[in-house]
């Protein structure tokens, strides 16, 4: 068992779609407990059949979080978990780390099983469609081949069936997958093709039976009048449903506390029977033609629920809009997570005062280098702490050590339930987040909602966030002289339109235009070669810098460069130029030229407030008191 001094910890594995029957499970297992001795790490995710294989590992990745040998139990809710993959691994794992696994819903010889009399109940059901309503002709809507539930639901169909010589009697079989939208393409097609109805739709659970009502309606079809249909699991749900749903009560709760009783047991090191079987019973409903009284107060208690429900679903849906535009709006990683962190700080009203939400050290990193890649098995050893409170205790690092899963967590105090969630995108992994004691939002799939929310606004953020990067970089090149690497014409004419904007709104600011020409480019190429021509433009260019270093250049021509003089570099623009002008070569126009050789002609022209309306008048006065400069170099050369 687990070697820690804390309360014992369970961990819990499964999807979420069947948050209800999840539920009552949890809390059967939950009221088993003494106070202040065990707490339920739930890992929960919401993969289905139907989507890309990326995404499903991605969801499932969850799996992959706890160290099992940190653990003392191992709990596989095996009505939500139907991947068998995922199942061996867990079993795998909890066998290497020396803690039992107690199974729902499956059978593994290396696990506990605990679970109901399917088999029975789906006998009595029947029975009592045939006695009481003479329904014989049955199509059953089965969830996967590989469902041990679904598969003994249908076994037990067969061998009434049997037993009454009426094998013919089973018109068919559909493997939906847990998916309505399979229940519903199988129906219109039966419709479609006129063939007879059955006396009834057994269907493998009360989801696919509700669809199936649906479906028959909008084909024209009334239930229980034309056709009988019936369910599993006898959700609240469905008993709210017009018509109530006919169904097998699993009594998840008991199961749930069977799970409990049995993990104590063993956590004692008592010997204990591998299998625990709770009967189910079968509940009549108005989709059977059966008049149900516990419908009605299930409808009453949901209708007083109502209001409550409507208000805090409002309320959810504006803190996720809230999440989405305070992510959305950030320009930086840093800003990102200072945001989200103060935003949670101020308001965590849904979230309570245990929350946490783990990123992976590489999430930010990924964003500034797409060659940097995410984690999609596993997550790494430290995570990056976005927000984290426990008890309303914020942790204070930036950094937190992964195997411990939930900063602040001193397994002190009364029994909790830890929900772990997913953050990614296909089958990368963002990080984590954790909720503590939410078992309704675990009932109602707004826990689900927000997830998966979290995961888009995040995945959105960095991609946004990337390409905006990737602009700015490919900008950045094209803006960017390959020689000299000093800005382009591009950039120049950009440069342009910014300071006609000052110009125009009579903003007075001191800047001026210095324009540069450099000498005997065509000579150097001529007698010594390109490549020692763009030596020349290198070293005339490098100079240039130094000289007007707290200013932009840039190389508008061959050998024409321009720079903006502002602050520093304006008040000094005279003291610069004569620093240029010593640093020069003497200006000779015969080969060969020495290889150090540098000659530049300079014109300087001010931003004259009171007098220019364009920029292009202060470039055309530079440019020509460069020419006045270039041919008064060109003449001193002459007369000497």
């Amino acid at each position: 068992m687990g070697t820690n001094d804390m309360k014992k910890k369970i961990a819990v594995f499964t999807t979420g779609w069947c948050g209800e029957i999840l539920s009552e499970y949890l809390t059967g297992m939950m009221n088993t407990f003494e106070q202040g001795t065990v707490d339920i790490f739930l890992f929960l995710c919401f993969p289905t059949y139907i989507d890309g294989n990326e995404s499903k590992i991605g969801e499932m990745n969850i799996f992959n979080l706890p160290d099992l040998k940190d653990f003392d139990g191992a709990v596989i809710f095996g009505s939500g978990l139907n991947f068998q993959d995922q199942i061996d691994m867990i079993i795998k794992r909890s066998e290497a780390a020396g803690i039992p696994v107690l199974m729902q819903g499956q059978r593994d010889d290396k696990a506990y099983f605990i679970g109901s009399d399917n088999y029975v109940a789906t006998i009595d059901m029947c029975k009592h469609l045939e006695e009481e309503h003479d329904a014989k002709k049955i199509v059953f809507l089965a969830g996967t081949i590989d469902s041990m539930d679904s598969e003994q639901r249908l076994q037990a169909i067969k061998d009434y069936l049997a037993e009454k010589n009426r094998s013919e009697d089973l018109l068919d079989v559909c493997y939906t997958k847990w998916e309505n939208a399979v229940a519903t393409r199988y129906i219109n097609d039966y419709c479609r093709k006129g063939k007879p109805l059955p006396d009834v739709f057994i269907c493998a659970n009360d989801g696919l039976a509700m669809e199936t009502v649906i479906t028959l309606n909008n084909n024209g079809y009334n239930v229980p009048k034309d056709v009988l249909v019936c369910g599993f699991d006898y959700l609240d749900g469905s008993q709210i449903f017009d018509p109530s749903i006919a169904s097998v009560d699993q009594c998840f709760t008991q199961m749930g506390e069977a799970c409990g009783k049995l993990w104590s047991h063993l956590n004692r090191g008592e010997e204990c029977d591998k299998s625990v079987i709770i009967p189910c019973r079968f509940i009549p409903g108005e989709s059977c033609n059966c008049y149900s009284r516990d419908s009605d107060k299930i409808r009453r208690r949901v209708g007083r629920e109502a209001f409550t429900k409507r208000s805090s679903t409002t309320y959810f849906n504006r803190k996720l809009n809230i999440i989405d535009s305070t992510v959305l709006s950030c320009v930086t990683y840093d800003e990102f997570k200072e945001s989200l962190h103060n935003l949670f700080v101020e308001d965590h009203h849904y979230e309570g005062d245990s929350f946490h939400v783990l990123l992976e050290p590489n999430f930010g990193l990924s964003i500034y280098n797409p060659n940097i890649t995410l984690n999609n098995h596993g997550y790494s050893h430290y995570m990056e702490v976005l927000y984290s409170a426990e008890d309303g205790e914020l942790y204070d690092r930036e950094q937190f050590e992964t195997r411990k899963l939930i900063p602040g967590y001193s397994g002190n105090g009364d029994n909790h339930l830890y929900v772990f969630l997913p953050l990614h995108e296909s089958d990368s992994a963002f990080g984590y987040i954790v909720f503590r004691d939410f078992m309704e939002d675990v009932n109602n799939h707004l826990i689900m909602t927000y997830q998966n929310r979290m995961s888009l606004v995040f995945d959105k953020f960095k991609r946004a966030l990337s390409l905006d990067l990737i602009n700015k970089r490919l900008l950045e090149i094209m803006k960017r002289d390959p020689l000299t690497n000093v800005n382009n014409r591009r950039a120049f004419e950009d440069k342009q339109k910014h300071l006609q904007s000052l110009i125009n709104s009579g903003t007075d600011k001191n800047f001026a235009i210095a324009m540069f020409d450099v000498n005997n480019l065509k000579l150097v190429n001529d007698s010594m070669g390109h490549d020692a021509g763009d030596d020349y433009l290198i070293r005339a260019c490098k100079l240039i810098c130094n000289v007007f270093k707290h200013s932009p250049v840039y190389r508008i021509g061959g050998d024409e460069f321009v720079a903006i003089l502002s602050g520093e570099d304006y008040d000094n623009r005279k003291e610069l130029l004569n620093k240029l002008n010593s640093l020069m070569s003497p200006y000779s126009d015969k080969a060969p030229l020495p290889s150090d050789y540098i000659s530049v002609a300079c014109g300087i022209s001010e931003y004259i407030y009171s007098r220019d309306c364009s920029i292009v008048d202060i470039i055309k006065r530079a440019d020509e008191k460069m020419y006045e400069v270039k041919a008064e170099m060109k003449g001193h050369k002459q007369n000497s």
